[in-house]
């Protein structure tokens, strides 16, 4: 080959390549022609011309190869696992990489095959039938089957594991498997949400068989039938998913996804500015710094992801004091919040379904009403001191919102309606303790949401002793609507159960809602494919619901 070629080729972009390999192509057929008419033996020079023909292009499509795969690891600024837990813990942005439901969402978050081809339900048993794909491996290249299905789903069912997942199952009254790839549940009761829920993530039976499903070592190494495969875990600073070659659906185009633990917002937004990573989700604030910024894209992306102060029914305090949180809910000026904390990005919030289509407005909204706080405070047998805060039976009344570490937008709002609350004589403070401690905190900047079905994160959030409820909130009619709605699949009856569920918790509130929050990824402008019209659901989780489909140039 001349060495012309082996030096250009050396450091040469992909579409120089190209253009040598296309060159000498030219040349080659050129001295063919050329030896034809001066009568050369053909054979000879046909196949040496050959060889440096393919050699040639085995180098250039290597060298390419190697571009590719040195730009094909996506760097995602993720927050901090401690394990990866789908049947448990339900909020991991990485579960949907690693693991398959027999179901999925799709843009739209309508309910598509998954693990599953194909379902049928008989309504006369209350029996799900789900068709499995043949063929599918886990990542240690045993097969998927049935089994699995159901290992799964009663780890989830069994009380003992504690997970909160488990009121989305607890109608499930039989799971039998026909075959390995047939599998059948049968509900004591109808609920319409649950080929929603079965988009859980499916674990293997058997690595997690007789495991223990809160502290196994599996979920530092799991194993799923995902998109992607764990590669890596460095605690703490990162872990890698490498591509699933196997993956019974189309394989991703992205090489790896690297969860970088970043748990600071602050730390993200440096990190994208200086390439250290290619995606993140910003708080607004951080985010609109990435406007002027050429080489970036900004996702302002809808979410049914709301936050409020949930109070701690379990401590004393609110046993003594419920009677004061619509005094509460009045006193926070939501509007202000979204526009100085979210810059807009977001509205108020007074309700769990308010971009559901369940979402039912004659409700108590408890505009900011500093006068009618204090009214309901005075009522209550308040009074007003002379520090400006009011008292109860000697005592100031007053409480501490517990916020997690690391989220600004968080934070920020926590300390806006702590000050706000302070201006109509509630003295309220705030705290970011190391763990959060659900029994005994006062209260916390709770966030939940989901753009799914209407039961989903009410049922379980609102329902008493439900697995999310952690509140300890207890109210016989908000239970009562929340059975009636998830039983009946006439949308007529279902909007009637959810009005009135949202009636009854508004006057008996379990939360002061303040906001919905609307997520903003950043990402560098050479990752495409993201899907930018997707409502997502809490913390912004979503976001990777087609990353098969991701493409990645830097």
């Amino acid at each position: 080959m001349p060495s012309f070629y082996m030096d250009k080729l050396n450091g040469a972009t992909e579409q120089e390549d190209l253009f040598y390999v296309g060159d000498l192509f030219i040349r080659a057929v050129s001295q063919a022609k050329l030896a034809i008419c001066v009568g050369i033996k053909m054979k000879k020079i046909s196949f040496l011309l050959l060889v440096q023909l393919i050699a040639l292009i085995l180098i250039a499509c290597g060298d390419s190869s190697n571009k590719q795969k040195e730009g094909s690891a996506l760097v995602y600024g993720s927050g901090d696992y401690t394990r990866i837990n789908p049947a448990i813990d339900e909020h991991g942005e990485i579960n949907i990489l690693l693991f398959d439901g027999l179901t999925a969402h799709d843009g739209n978050n309508q309910v598509v095959p998954g693990l599953a081809k194909s379902w049928s339900f008989d309504e006369a048993t209350c029996t799900y039938t789900f068709f499995l794909e043949e063929g599918v491996n886990w990542h240690d290249g045993k097969p998927f089957t049935a089994e699995d299905v159901k290992f799964t789903i009663e780890a989830i069912m069994n009380p003992e594991n504690g997970s909160e997942n488990a009121p989305n199952f607890e109608d499930v009254e039989e799971i039998t498997v026909i075959d390995d790839t047939t599998i059948t549940f049968r509900l004591a009761a109808p609920n319409v949400a649950f080929l929603d829920y079965m988009t859980m993530s499916v674990l293997p039976r058997h690595l997690l068989e007789g495991e223990d499903m809160q502290t196994s070592e599996f979920f530092r190494n799991p194993v799923g039938t995902g998109p992607y495969r764990l590669e890596s875990w460095e605690e703490g600073q990162a872990i890698i998913l490498a591509k699933n070659e196997e993956y019974f659906k189309t394989p991703a185009r992205i090489d790896r996804i690297i969860f970088k633990i970043v748990s600071d917002d602050s730390a993200k937004a440096l990190q994208l500015k200086s390439g250290e990573l290619d995606l993140a989700l910003l708080p607004p604030k951080l985010a609109k710094g990435f406007d002027a910024e050429e080489g970036y894209t900004r996702y302002q992306m809808k979410t049914a992801d709301y936050r409020g102060i949930m109070f701690n029914f379990q401590n004393a305090y609110w046993q003594e004091n419920r009677d004061i949180i619509p005094a509460i809910c009045y006193g926070l000026d939501r509007q202000a919040i979204v526009d100085a904390v979210l810059l807009g990005q977001g509205v108020a919030a007074y309700g769990p379904l308010q971009r559901n289509p369940y979402h039912h407005e004659a409700v108590e909204h408890y505009d900011y009403n500093p006068q009618k706080a204090g009214e309901i405070l005075e009522t209550a047998g308040c009074t007003l001191g002379e520090d400006g805060f009011y008292y109860r039976n000697g005592e100031k009344i007053g409480f501490t919102i517990s916020v997690a570490a690391g989220d600004q937008a968080r934070v920020d709002i926590a300390q806006a309606a702590a000050q706000q609350l302070k201006e109509v004589g509630i003295d309220v403070s705030t705290e970011i303790p190391p763990r959060v401690d659900w029994e005994k905190q006062m209260a916390y900047l709770i966030g939940w949401g989901s753009p799914f079905d209407a039961d989903d994160h009410t049922y379980k959030v609102f329902g008493s002793g439900k697995g999310a409820n952690y509140s300890g909130y207890s109210n016989a009619q908000v239970d009562r609507y929340l059975i009636e709605a998830r039983q009946t699949d006439d949308p007529k009856v279902r909007a009637e159960a959810y009005a009135a569920f949202q009636k009854a918790l508004a006057e008996d509130p379990a939360f002061a809602f303040i906001c919905y929050i609307d997520a903003d990824y950043v990402a560098i402008s050479g990752l495409q494919g993201i899907s930018p019209d997707t409502t997502l659901g809490h913390h912004g989780v979503g976001i990777f619901w087609n990353i098969t489909e991701w493409t990645l140039e830097k």
